[in-house]
């Protein structure tokens, strides 16, 4: 079952509020980058999935969609709680939930650490649009979500 939930976007300065009544996934974008949390949303939003973005691990865990969010693409170095550290806390609440790691820090070992840690997968910045939605399906196919 797909949840239904609320989500706001702002159009040249002003708020305008959306319900979401279709069996959409949600995939929430975690990362420090501000280019990164506006232009994957549109991204995910062109591919079909409901978007969510947030600036830390803490904005994103005192957040109401913790629980909705299908996927959650996750950088891996932020300040505060790292992106390794929230997968972990989300672990500890029982809340999982499959994660895609970004990156654009690291060398070719960060990835098979990630994917042994349980992430679905851990792309290198820039990574393509393809790379991006073939993962998420991956993530989404761990889910059980169609």
């Amino acid at each position: 079952m797909h949840p239904r939930f609320d989500w706001v976007e702002e159009y040249d300065g002003q708020r305008a509020e959306k319900r979401l009544t279709t069996k959409v996934s949600l995939v929430t974008v975690v990362d420090d980058d501000d280019s990164v949390r506006e232009s994957l949303p549109d991204l995910l939003r062109a591919f079909g999935f409901a978007a969510a973005a947030f600036s830390s691990a803490e904005e994103f865990l005192a957040s109401s969609v913790v629980g909705e969010t299908k996927c959650l693409i996750l950088d891996i170095a932020m300040p505060g709680m790292s992106g390794p550290e929230l997968f972990e806390e989300l672990e500890h609440r029982r809340q999982p939930i499959p994660i895609v790691f970004i990156t654009g820090h690291g060398d070719a070992s960060v990835r098979p650490q990630m994917l042994e840690r349980g992430a679905v997968e851990c792309l290198f910045k820039p990574f393509s649009d393809i790379a991006l939605l073939d993962a998420v399906n991956a993530a989404l196919g761990k889910a059980g979500v169609p």
